[in-house]
């Protein structure tokens, strides 16, 4: 089927990532709460997954032969819903129903409420735990031959969370190599830089430690995070995490770095300048939106 090939360019690509920016500054403004640095810095990250990345399939989200995707910290939701949309899952329009009652876009995703979604997240630390149980599932019904490979996206502030390592271990020891994990390695959690508030480095040797294999990244790079996937993929004698670093708030001057857009929308004003930065790639190209 088409919406299983994906046959798109490296600059079409980036001109998604770009869209899907400004998808999530309108949707954070209209809903007036929610996370913006985070969704922007991952934005490249799930351009590259949805439209390079992964087989899935917008017309059948259950498509047994799907590859899953997994979002540990659930409060960068509004990159997934943006994604989503410019992928087809639903319409763009429903994004401005963000966090409202009633909406399938919930503040952090809920599997039943949205096709597409694999799992409900809110309390940080758990998705790479649901990650193994479903890569075990897979070997248990010998699936793992169909070439599913289990995503997980995880930001470095939840790395507190004593569950991630609980499930590093597991995943070392049961070597499932059809586990991909990608952390989000923006150095800033809620109260300030992740450096300051618990110390995470030396993160690679962390991880080799628990019997993974490592990939380092520019995770703002959307070929960098096509290629470290395509190599993950090649590894079959332990799981993969690939470290990506991304600049929070990436693609909007004021919010970059700033760990105080962890979590916050924009206004209205806000709103105003993030968009015609996005659409005029910071004034170097002339937008009729302006």
């Amino acid at each position: 089927m088409p919406d299983r090939q994906h046959t798109y360019s490296l600059s079409e690509l980036e001109l998604k990532a770009n869209d899907i920016r400004q998808s999530i500054i309108t949707m954070l403004e209209h809903a007036g709460s929610g996370h913006s640095a985070g969704p922007l810095g991952l934005t490249d990250i799930f351009t590259a997954l949805y439209f390079d990345v992964m087989k899935h399939d917008p017309k059948e989200p259950d498509w047994d032969d799907r590859d899953i995707l997994l979002l540990s910290n659930g409060h960068c939701v509004p990159v997934r819903y943006a994604t989503m949309a410019e992928a087809g899952y639903f319409p763009k329009s429903e994004l401005k129903t963000l966090r409202r009652l009633g909406s399938r876009l919930q503040g952090h995703p809920e599997r039943e409420k949205l096709p597409g979604l694999e799992t409900t997240s809110g309390p940080l630390g758990c998705g790479l735990s649901q990650a193994c149980g479903m890569a075990l599932a897979m070997r248990m019904d010998h699936k793992t031959e169909l070439k599913r490979w289990v995503y997980v996206v995880l930001g470095d502030g939840e790395l507190n969370e004593g569950n991630v390592w609980e499930a590093a271990m597991l995943a070392g020891k049961y070597k499932l190599n059809n586990v991909i994990g990608i952390i989000d390695r923006n150095n800033i959690q809620i109260d300030g830089p992740t450096e300051h508030v618990m110390p995470l480095e030396d993160l690679r040797g962390k991880w080799e430690a628990f019997g993974w294999h490592v990939i380092e990244i520019d995770g703002n790079n959307i070929e960098a995070v096509i290629d470290a996937c395509a190599m993950a993929r090649a590894i079959v004698e332990k799981p993969v995490m690939i470290i990506a670093r991304t600049i929070p708030g990436k693609g909007v001057d004021f919010m970059e770095y700033d760990f105080h857009w962890h979590g916050a929308p924009p206004d209205h004003e806000q709103a105003k300048t993030a968009l015609h930065e996005l659409r005029t790639l910071r004034g170097t190209i002339t937008s009729e939106h302006q």
